[in-house]
């Protein structure tokens, strides 16, 4: 293929092999007990965690998406959504840090020519990690791009800035969102050593602090043609690529709120001192105080239904991508991501309203499930997932194929 395949010899030990769904669901919990161990410290002093993402690489987890005749097991994207949401319950950050490469490998099932699949799909399976360098914070709107991929021979170069790239400083390939000729998005997949990038360390958000999220600098970075996605294709007719991005960021707020929710019946149960006047002797028998933890635990088991039904939706539209398929996928996951959205801001801020003052201090760290789930609900506006189910309802107007729904 080209010249790429000289990146394909790696120092790392291949990755385990996931024979079933079981088998994955039963690794993510295996993995996040051991993730969760260090979540606390690493967010508060910003360590990045390297060898926890070797660890996920090599448990096979990061290949569980791939096709059954690419030698993967082309896992249901319930399930996909559960071992995110398995791993962000853990630590959200290492949780969201795989939805940009599962979302190259969605764009790669979709668009990619066999020669790429079996390329790419195969270093996934060997334990190499994949990001996305999409986002462009000095163009007028978010979807707006200014870097562009000209031809250079037999090749292509691509010249541009890309900003909050999840996971870049741990990714072996990045894939570059580039506007060819035409005004038309590629995606390119270039190793992350590849001569002409320049990887900066500059995500200062007050949460997700250690999702690996920085800037790629590209300078006439070369690029075979061979491994260049006309992504374009995936806005101009019926997908599932945009359902499968998102489900998985259902899945980040879906951990986090379960993460909240945990923290909370804890400090209930053995650390929060009942408010005056409450009558109780302990916050555990204050009826209002189980009220509020019974309405969160029913939100929570709304929310994972949700995700389960969207996944089926979605899973629908891989296999038989028609329209009205990618439509109600797209619903279906819009619904999933605006409940779990507000399940996780909700667990984040009960946990203060019931623990009290004493869950503040620093040393504890609470605070993070909500500056986790504040940072990452963020990244697609609920307003416009409502508007874009009701104008489909009201008037008939089918959700943009814009990667954000």
């Amino acid at each position: 293929m080209g010249t790429i395949s000289q990146f394909a010899e790696k120092a790392r030990p291949p990755a385990h092999r996931i024979e079933s769904e079981e088998e994955a669901l039963s690794i993510a919990k295996h993995l996040a007990a051991e993730l969760a161990e260090g979540a606390s410290e690493r967010d508060l002093e910003r360590v990045l965690p390297y060898e926890e993402l070797d660890r996920l690489a090599q448990s096979g987890l990061l290949a569980i998406s791939i096709p059954s005749e690419h030698d993967g097991i082309d896992v249901s994207n319930a399930v996909l959504a559960e071992v995110t949401a398995t791993l962000a319950e853990a630590d959200s950050s290492i949780g969201l840090i795989p939805q940009e490469h599962f979302y190259i490998l969605e764009a790669l099932r979709q668009h990619g020519s066999e020669e790429q699949k079996q390329f790419f799909f195969g270093r996934a399976l060997a334990g190499d990690r994949f990001c996305c360098a999409l986002s462009e914070t000095e163009t007028s709107a978010a979807d707006h791009y200014e870097t562009r991929i000209t031809e250079d021979g037999a090749g292509h170069l691509i010249n541009g800035r890309k900003e909050h790239s999840t996971g870049v400083l741990f990714a072996d390939w990045i894939a570059v969102s580039a506007l060819d000729a035409a005004g038309r998005i590629a995606l390119s997949i270039v190793p992350r050593g590849a001569e002409g990038i320049q990887i900066i360390d500059d995500w200062d958000s007050f949460g997700q602090r250690v999702t690996g999220t920085g800037t790629a600098v590209l300078q006439n970075v070369y690029v075979n043609a061979d491994s260049v996605i006309r992504h374009h294709r995936g806005f101009e007719r019926p997908t599932a690529i945009d359902a499968v991005g998102q489900i998985i960021h259902a899945g980040v707020d879906l951990g986090i709120a379960r993460a909240a929710f945990r923290e909370t019946v804890h400090f209930v149960r053995y650390h929060a001192r009942p408010s005056p006047g409450s009558g109780a002797e302990q916050v555990s028998e204050d009826p209002l105080a189980i009220t509020e933890l019974g309405k969160i635990a029913i939100h929570l088991e709304a929310a994972t239904a949700l995700i389960e039904h969207a996944g089926r939706k979605v899973d629908a539209a891989q296999v038989d991508p028609t329209e009205e398929h990618a439509v109600t996928a797209s619903l279906a996951v819009a619904a999933a991501k605006v409940v779990t959205s507000e399940v996780a801001l909700e667990a984040a801020n009960t946990l203060f309203e019931l623990a009290g003052t004493a869950a503040t201090r620093v040393a504890l760290n609470l605070d993070r499930y909500w500056r986790n789930a504040r940072t990452h609900t963020l990244h697609d506006p609920l307003r416009w997932k409502y508007h874009a189910v009701g104008n489909y309802h009201v008037n008939g107007v089918k959700p943009p194929r814009n990667g954000a729904l």
